[in-house]
């Protein structure tokens, strides 16, 4: 696949079909993204990677954990904003409204919404799920290495025929993931990884969010004009 098709056909699949993905198939996944650059090449991540009894126990301890404590579990860094501005604020309430209405769930049917945020926490059904972590001990740059690296994730993986969502939502649960896993003291939880090949037939799968075009985020300076 070339990697204009790769990155282009790259989606949040929402659910995914029971077809397992062999671990070989994970380990060539990982060890291409590991070409991801990264400050003095320090690598900061580490990945687990669950399938199968392991995969269902963890999911199992954070669905009880969100569905009974949830006010209890904090992430370790802070994913959003505090006060969102424009145009942050109108995107993220496209892509939620969009997604919903796709899915059929009203804005004011909170059941709804609660059993659809759930899903993340099963790995929207993916038989593979890769929980990605950095370093506490690094700085800010770090993340950065890490996004590069998580972005090579998704684009290897669709390379393989595969599909992925990655999910912030686990970083919300890194005390149970750590009661699963073995997550050092010095590690934050950073995101989920579901993996696995998508359910063509799902409603949620054909909801695509739209990107902004390079005029609206680009500045160019010093090019010849166009023809």
């Amino acid at each position: 696949m070339h990697a204009d098709d790769a990155i282009r056909s790259r989606k949040s699949v929402r659910r995914f079909l029971p077809t397992p993905v062999p671990a070989a198939t994970v380990r060539h996944i990982l060890q291409v993204s590991a070409r991801a650059p990264s400050g003095n090449n320090v690598q900061p991540w580490r990945v687990y990677a669950v399938a199968g009894e392991p995969r269902q126990r963890l999911c199992d301890a954070i669905v009880l954990a969100a569905t009974t404590d949830p006010d209890r579990h904090q992430p370790e860094y802070a994913y959003y904003p505090t006060q969102w501005v424009e145009p942050y604020l109108d995107r993220r309430r496209r892509c939620g409204f969009g997604l919903y209405a796709t899915l059929g769930i009203a804005r004011d049917d909170t059941e709804a919404r609660e059993r659809q945020m759930l899903r993340n926490y099963v790995f929207f059904d993916a038989p593979v799920g890769l929980l990605v972590t950095l370093d506490r001990r690094l700085n800010t740059g770090s993340f950065m290495d890490l996004g590069m690296f998580i972005q090579n994730i998704m684009v290897a993986a669709r390379a393989q025929g595969l599909h992925t969502c990655a999910q912030a939502a686990f970083a919300w649960f890194h005390k149970v993931v750590r009661d699963q896993l073995p997550l050092s003291e010095h590690e934050i939880l950073a995101c989920g990884i579901a993996l696995g090949h998508e359910d063509p037939a799902a409603p949620e799968n054909a909801f695509i969010t739209e990107r902004a075009e390079p005029e609206v985020f680009a500045h160019f300076a010093g090019f010849e004009a166009a023809p």
